[in-house]
């Protein structure tokens, strides 16, 4: 949502979504345990949405026209799916080794929150537990750097910068943030990558959203995608219907990917995480 449009109780109604997402990654960490499915995790977070009085933003979502409705509570993506992962995408029970994406997007009186954060299934081996760490600080890099003194594109260089200048792995091509509010997806999108920009080209015609300001009063969803070895992905035919896409968004080398977002409030003064709370979730089940 753009800046100018929200009101203290908008604020409020935001925090309100954003603190519901937050508590299901919380009860989430909690009860994951080896030999769990998508689809038990999947009816857990229909169940603890219920009980904290909103619903999923992502269930019979329709945006996407190449897509079918989104047929899950949640986004769960395992190892090298990278997003959108469903319910039956991954159908064998997640065991040590495995990492899985969830990513959680409510409604809760009239405002969406939305974040995913990543968790591995037994320790990490170190080149995870390098990917999982890259993943959270340039998430916290890049909203440091977040003011409305900057601009999206300064949000894209410090994360690229880190992801792959000090880390060297690889963030996805293609996808990016956005703005939300009362809607899950509105104006700025926001690339993680500083766009290639060809010799007929103005970076305006490829990311117009980059160069501008980040304006006070603007909500914004910020995700960083990273991979081990491509930028590049590829979904496969949807099995119902050959002329829609499956929602499944993979790497297209089948490396390991992580998935890490916050919900963002840009202010005079900086800007706020609205999901604040979640960078102490434990994301490594034992179990």
């Amino acid at each position: 949502m753009r800046a100018g449009k929200l009101s203290a109780s908008d604020i409020e109604g935001a925090r309100a979504a954003a603190r519901c997402v937050v508590e299901t990654h919380r009860r989430l960490a909690a009860w994951l345990r080896h030999g769990m499915t998508c689809a038990q995790i999947d009816q857990y977070v229909a169940q603890t949405l219920a009980d904290l009085k909103c619903r999923s933003c992502f269930l019979h979502y329709t945006g996407a026209e190449r897509h079918p409705p989104f047929p899950s509570h949640a986004c769960l993506s395992v190892n090298d799916c990278v997003v959108h992962g469903t319910a039956t995408s991954h159908s064998a029970p997640l065991a040590a080794g495995d990492v899985l994406k969830i990513d959680i997007g409510v409604k809760h009186g009239g405002w969406i929150g939305d974040a995913a954060w990543t968790y591995c299934f037994g320790e990490p081996s170190p080149e995870v537990a390098r990917l999982m760490s890259c993943g959270k600080e340039s998430l916290r890099r890049g909203i440091a750097r977040l003011s409305p003194r900057a601009t999206w594109m300064d949000w894209a260089r410090e994360v690229q910068g880190y992801v792959e200048g000090e880390c060297g792995f690889h963030l996805i091509d293609g996808l990016g943030g956005h703005g939300y509010g009362r809607s899950l997806h509105a104006s700025p999108f926001v690339s993680n990558v500083v766009p290639r920009v060809k010799p007929w080209q103005t970076m305006a015609m490829v990311w117009s959203d980059g160069p501008q300001r980040c304006e006070p009063g603007t909500l914004v969803a910020l995700e960083p995608m990273i991979s081990v070895g491509t930028a590049e992905t590829y979904q496969r035919k949807n099995p119902y219907n050959p002329r829609l896409m499956d929602w499944p968004v993979y790497t297209a080398d089948g490396s390991m990917s992580v998935h890490y977002e916050h919900d963002v409030l840009i202010t005079d003064d900086g800007c706020i995480v609205l999901t604040e709370g979640l960078e102490d979730t434990p994301d490594v089940v034992t179990a």
